[in-house]
């Protein structure tokens, strides 16, 4: 039998699919927990953000005995410098985010992580001499138009779509450097260190304007304030286990769960006016996006 099709192989697998679905449902909701967060700013949210998902990180080090892994990585010259990097990026990519979300533009937000894994493929070829199949440049042409739709129905730039999208690339392509060598749990927490101290200066800050949102919106607010810190820590791990244990196709595919649901919470829930202009351009990367699982389904036949 086919090592490939055996049981032990089979159970491997469909736990990595469970880990991938669950991360990719659970990054998903979260457009839901950054808008019940109101009145708090993206700045400050992402402030909160940093801080609650260091201690989170800290406390699933201390049961797993990750703090010596850790401080090594640390020490390590170059890695450390490369996650530094990494923890400015996401930074920028969650700012973002939560932005979008506040300002009632998650569906553009959606579109750039629509067009992320073309803006992936894009700094492969400039950044590690990666080559393009036919339909991966056929996308990239429709992923192109679809901005150019979307940014005509917008009357402006895409830029929130723009900066998810560059941002989140050039954070995967940091993170590909760095290797697998790093953990996902010592990454982050490394990374949430790096952002520890500005935001808590920028917190404090606040607190002696008088500006904090923290407190003074009932208990409520603050629970799910600090429900942020899990709710980026979590999906990432899960994220890691999923990566390790199906093929990369799968999770080229999986992808895409994020920013359809962001999509729908936009339109459907949080009720964010969809003009046909906007309707075409996502019509457009969709069938960009139909083009890349298509071939990333060819290359996993071809590979087997």
């Amino acid at each position: 039998m086919n090592a490939d099709t055996t049981p032990d192989m089979n159970a491997f697998r469909r736990a990595g699919l469970a880990n991938g679905l669950s991360a990719y449902l659970l990054w998903g909701l979260i457009p839901l927990l950054f808008a019940a967060a109101a009145p708090t700013g993206a700045l400050e949210l992402v402030s909160h953000r940093v801080i609650w998902s260091l201690l989170f990180c800290a406390i699933l080090l201390a049961f797993t005995g990750g703090f010596k892994r850790t401080w090594q990585i640390v020490g390590s010259g170059r890695t450390f410098w490369l996650l530094a990097l990494a923890a400015v990026l996401i930074a920028i990519n969650w700012t973002a985010f939560v932005y979008g979300v506040e300002t009632d533009h998650l569906v553009e937000v959606s579109l750039g992580y629509y067009l992320n894994p073309l803006i992936s493929i894009g700094l492969g070829v400039i950044f590690l001499g990666e080559k393009l199949r036919p339909l991966q440049w056929t996308a990239a042409g429709f992923g192109l138009l679809a901005v150019i739709i979307v940014g005509i129905g917008l009357g402006r730039m895409p830029y929130l779509s723009f900066t998810v999208a560059l941002s989140f690339g050039l954070y995967g392509l940091v993170k590909n450097k760095v290797g697998s060598r790093v953990g996902a749990l010592e990454g982050m927490t490394i990374e949430s260190a790096v952002l520890a101290v500005p935001s808590a200066i920028f917190l404090l800050i606040l607190g002696a304007q008088g500006l904090s949102t923290f407190t003074g919106f009932g208990a409520s607010h603050v629970i799910i304030i600090l429900v942020t810190g899990p709710a980026t820590a979590i999906p990432l791990i899960l994220f890691s286990a999923a990566a390790r244990r199906i093929p990369l196709s799968w999770v080229g595919m999986l992808q895409y769960i994020t920013p359809t649901m962001q999509f729908i919470t936009g339109v459907f829930i949080l009720g964010e006016m969809m003009s046909t202009t906007r309707w075409v351009g996502f019509f457009v990367i969709w069938i960009a996006v139909l083009l890349l699982c298509t071939d990333l389904i060819r290359q996993s036949r071809l590979k087997r």
